[in-house]
Formats: structure tokens, C-alpha cells, sequence
């Protein structure tokens, strides 16, 4: 069957179409996303403006659009930070619903951890043993620990790049007193779950998903897309260490010079690099791969195992 996943983020709206059935691995067949930001559109109450709210209801008709158009027999519809943390995310969910007919699905963190946590898992298998993840959004981070297909710890923390860009980091570039107090802030915020995870044992395997830890791993030497899906790519923590000040030091037009680097994400490459670094610090990793799959795939694999053989 052809299912649509479409995941309201922080930074994006993408509509991702699969040819999927239960046992087999889902196979891309289209892929439309549109720049948001909605992390970035919060008002001082922490409510999304009317502008952005206009914005999202048009992204989200274009891309139920697109879906009938490819052939999809179910669109799955999710939000996930911008809109779970919202002030007015009531006010915004039923705009979505009467304009378009859309029902998001709000995701907690900890879903959102545990989906993206399943999706790592089918990707590397039982060999890679027990795994850690990290998925760093554009309103959230997420922390993810287990054996199994579940996650025996799962949470997650207000750290996306943009939350943390829009409120941490005015300046282009951003002053070296605005860069240290957000690096406190994130490390303490981070240090708060180290302890519920550690008590686990180490893991065999640290992976990471999301587009942030892809473009960092691209600045440390990974291979680019045009290499493919299987190309292995990995992300050490001396290399992460080594960018983190050339990043600060740069404005995000510099920024967007760099390969693999985006015009949306160059503001928002520094918190999520802090961020990356803190949590591969305090966690005491020294080297992590990163995962193809993450949250929309998740979200397909969940579905997938509900059907019917």
C-alpha cells in the first residue's frame, strides 16, 4: 500500500509518500517539504501568530494535495514540539482541522522519542545491540535508550535549535556572552537525565537521526547525499569540539557556505551543534553514527505493525 506521512516539525512541514507492507522495508516514492520555522514564529505569551497559523493551514492543504495526487491510500498527520508546546495549540489544531480537514496527531515527547527510538532499531537490527539515541529537532531533543523495539528510557527536552536560536542567540553572529550562557543552559538541562539513562549500562551502539546531526556530520567529513542512503556516516566528538567555536565565530550567510549546509538551517547550525556537544559530553560519547531512518519512518513502522497479515 502507499501511505503519506505528513509531520508538522519546528522548522519544516514534509509530506514523505512510502510503498510500504507489514514485513518489508517501506521504500520512498515522494518526498515535498516546505520551510515553517514555527519555532522560530512564537509570540512572547509562547503563542503562534496569526500569520503563522495562515501559513501552516496552506502548507498542510498543498500537501493533502499532493498525497491524493501520488496515489496515497492513508495520509498519517502529526504534529510535534512547535505545536505540542504552544500556548494556542488548541486554537491552531482546529484551524488545521476546519480549513483542511486535517486531524494532527499531537505527539508527546516521549512518543516522539520512542518512534524515532523503533525506527533506529529496524534500521540497524538486533546485532547493534543496546542503543542510545539522539534526535535533535527544531524545538526539541530527544533522548532515547533500549535492548528492545521499545526504549527502556525515553524522554525529552526543550533543546531544538530553533527554540534555542529564537531565545538564546540574537546576534549574527551571536555574542560570545549569549554562546556561553546557552551552552550552560543546555548542559544543565541535559545533566537533569544523564543518571536515568546511565543507570542502564553503557550502550553498544550511540546513533543519532535529524537533520542537525546529518549537516554536522557533513562539516566532520561524512560523506554528502549525492553518496547515498548507505553510505556510512559518523560524527566524532573531538570533530564536533573543533567546529563549535569556527561555527560562533561565523554569521549565518558564512554559514551557508559550508557543505551541507542549508540557507533554512544556517541560523540554527550553533544551538544544535551545542547541543550535539553537550549531550555527546555529559553522555561520555566519543564517536556516533547516524541513522537514515527517524521519526516518519517510525510512525510508518508503527502503522505497518497494526495492519493486518
Amino acid at each position: 500500500m502507499r501511505l503519506g506521512v505528513l509531520d508538522v516539525g519546528s522548522n519544516t512541514v514534509h509530506l514523505l509518500v512510502m510503498d510500504a507492507h507489514p514485513g518489508a522495508r517501506p521504500l520512498p516514492a515522494h518526498s515535498h517539504k516546505a520551510e515553517l520555522r514555527l519555532a522560530e514564529l512564537l509570540d512572547a505569551d509562547g503563542a503562534i501568530g496569526a500569520e503563522g497559523i495562515q501559513r501552516l493551514v496552506t502548507i498542510t492543504a498543498s500537501a493533502v494535495h499532493t498525497a491524493e495526487d501520488k496515489g496515497c491510500e492513508e495520509v498519517l498527520p502529526f504534529a510535534t514540539s512547535a505545536i505540542r508546546d504552544a500556548s494556542n495549540a488548541d486554537e491552531v489544531l482546529k484551524r488545521v482541522r476546519e480549513e483542511t480537514g486535517v486531524e494532527l496527531q499531537v505527539l508527546t515527547g516521549e512518543e516522539e522519542a520512542r518512534l524515532t527510538f523503533l525506527a533506529a532499531r529496524r534500521w540497524f537490527g538486533w546485532s547493534a545491540g543496546k542503543l542510545l539515541l539522539l534526535d535533535i529537532g527544531g524545538g526539541s531533543l530527544e533522548i532515547a535508550y533500549g535492548m528492545d523495539e521499545e526504549p527502556d528510557a525515553a524522554v525529552s527536552l526543550p533543546l531544538g535549535a530553533g527554540r534555542l536560536t529564537a531565545g538564546w542567540l540574537p546576534g549574527d553572529p551571536p555574542a560570545p556572552d549569549d554562546v556561553k550562557a546557552l551552552r550552560r543552559h543546555v548542559r544543565t538541562e541535559i545533566a537533569r537525565t544523564v543518571g536515568e539513562i546511565a543507570r542502564f549500562g553503557p550502550p553498544d551502539h550511540v546513533v543519532a537521526t535529524s537533520k542537525t546531526f546529518k549537516q554536522l556530520a557533513r562539516l566532520a567529513g561524512a560523506p554528502g547525499s549525492g553518496e547515498g542512503l548507505y553510505a556510512q556516516r559518523v560524527l566524532s566528538r573531538t570533530s564536533l569540539v573543533e567546529w563549535v567555536p569556527k561555527l560562533a565565530a561565523m554569521t549565518a550567510e558564512q554559514r551557508c557556505a559550508l557543505p551541507g549546509v542549508s540557507e533554512g538551517r544556517a541560523r540554527q547550525m550553533l544551538a544544535g551543534a551545542l547541543v550535539a556537544e553537550g549531550a555527546m559530553d555529559l553522555f561520555g560519547v566519543e564517536e556516533l553514527e547516524i541513522c537514515p531512518w527517524a521519526l516518519r519512518e517510525g510512525v510508518i513502522l508503527r502503522r505497518l505493525d497494526h495492519l493486518p497479515t
